[in-house]
């Protein structure tokens, strides 16, 4: 203290100087002033307060100030010397500033000291205020102690004239800023427009993404050009993502986005690749009650019909389990409508039917692989691209019998060609021709051998007869 430092030539001058320097006859208790550094010695400051008016300040409340700097303070007495504060002088200038954050709305830094059964303990300026628990965040808060210790913008709801009683809220700072961040979202959002956000949310029908305050969807039909996938393989909760905007309605609150329209139309390259009668090879993506559908590329399916698996397998055959790979022919392409039309039954390369009536002349027994029954008769594939039909009265089966369990598919079966008609692409067939062709085939062939036997015998008997005669001479 000064007392201390009183024998020093340096102490007594500043003593001197401070006893000199006390003309404050304009000053009062609780002034603020405005003044300047004059010098330090032990505990205590020398503050130039206005003309020769100097003060006396507690050293401890310099900080980093030093000789020279300039500084505010409050008058605390001016008894027995003039002395002031420079600490109260910095609350006083928070409190105005606390009265005019609640009065303009202002947002002020708090951090949270404690929690409490209706809220939290919050800290402004030195000054303790009371946020409630609905006011901590917009949600009710899952983790009630998540908050403690951390620091964030309030505003301040209600205050008291002596600043005792402060009542801040968190929740008005994140409500206006979320609507700041929507009208700023919303002057980049326009169809068409192409955005980057934020996956926020992901469900079985699609996809939330977060563009800057707006949340826009993302419809499980728009992720990807590939059919049958879930969100969830395609995109994960808080990747980047770009997204084009197929609809924006500000009053309905709806934005629709599309990934998929911004990748490359996989159908593009499939015109050139799968061309009618070109070969495929593909994935097993999936199974109806009508087909087999087959991944030929990403985002680009066909499908193979129950009628052109090949003849006696279906579709529950291990062969088509999904995920297996497939090989085949493509009958049809339609650009336009998306659709591919598969075959696992070997495709002609020319039209077997131009020339099908001089192959295949009545009569003709051919042999043919059963495709299908139907309750009017057995269809029999005879070459590739070419199949016939045996009525069911040509069956030659009792009449009510059930044809699927006499003529399995993948069966083969042989028949006689009842008649052609290229134009209309019949071909008729018939087991019981073909059988009766058979059964006189085979009389022609007993007959023929009987005949030869009965020859050879009369030649034997003749011979005989002739050397027994010859021997009678």
């Amino acid at each position: 203290m000064l007392e201390e430092n009183s024998s020093t030539p340096d102490a007594q001058s500043f003593a001197e100087a401070l006893a000199e320097s006390f003309t404050h006859d304009t000053i009062e208790v609780g002034q603020l002033v405005s003044g300047e550094i004059m010098a330090v010695a032990g505990d205590v400051a020398l503050i130039s307060v206005g003309g020769k008016t100097e003060a006396v300040m507690d050293r401890s409340e310099l900080g980093e100030l030093r000789p020279g700097d300039g500084l505010d303070a409050v008058v605390v007495a001016l008894q027995p010397e003039l002395r002031v504060s420079h600490r109260l002088a910095i609350e006083r200038r928070q409190r105005e500033a606390l009265r005019g954050a609640y009065a303009n709305l202002v947002p002020v830094e708090g951090k949270i000291t404690g929690r409490n059964k209706g809220g939290y303990d919050v800290s402004i300026a030195g000054i303790r205020a009371f946020c409630p628990m609905s006011q901590i965040d917009l949600a009710f808060p899952r983790n009630v102690d998540a908050y403690l210790g951390k620091s964030y913008r309030f505003r301040i709801t209600e205050l008291s004239d002596d600043l005792s009683t402060m009542v801040v809220s968190r929740a008005a700072v994140l409500k206006e800023e979320r609507e700041q961040s929507e009208a700023q979202a919303w002057e980049r959002i326009t169809t068409g427009a192409v955005l980057e956000g934020e996956v926020k949310s992901i469900r079985d029908f699609g996809v939330f993404v977060d563009l800057g305050g707006v949340d826009g969807m993302v419809h499980v039909s728009e992720l990807s050009h590939r059919a049958s996938v879930r969100p969830s393989q395609v995109v994960k909760q808080g990747q980047r993502v770009r997204v084009k905007v197929l609809e924006a309605d500000r009053e309905k609150h709806r934005i629709s986005l599309s990934i998929k329209a911004l990748e490359a139309d996989p159908w593009a390259e499939a015109k050139d690749r799968f061309s009618p009668g070109s070969s495929f090879t593909g994935t097993v993506a999936r199974k109806t009650e009508f087909g087999i559908f087959v991944e030929l590329l990403p985002g680009v399916d066909g499908l193979i019909h129950v009628s052109q698996l090949p003849p006696g397998q279906g579709m529950d055959d291990e062969t088509f389990a999904r995920g297996n790979s497939v090989s085949g022919w493509v009958k049809e392409f339609d650009q336009n409508r998306r659709r591919i039309s598969l075959t696992l039954r070997e495709m002609a390369t020319t039209d077997p039917w131009a020339d099908a009536a001089a192959r295949y002349p009545t009569g003709t027994l051919v042999e043919g692989v059963v495709e299908r029954t139907a309750s009017f008769g057995v269809f029999v594939a005879l070459e590739a691209g070419l199949t016939g039909l045996i009525p069911a009265s040509e069956a030659d089966v009792p009449k009510g019998t059930d044809l699927a369990s006499r003529f399995v598919p993948g069966s083969k079966v042989s028949a006689a060609v009842l008649s052609v008609d290229p134009e209309r692409k019949r071909l008729s067939l018939s087991v019981k021709k073909a059988k009766e062709s058979k059964a006189a085939k085979e009389f022609r062939k007993w007959s023929e051998e009987r005949q030869s036997e009965r020859r050879q015998e009369v030649t034997a008997f003749g011979a005989a007869l002739a050397k027994a005669l010859e021997s009678k001479r």
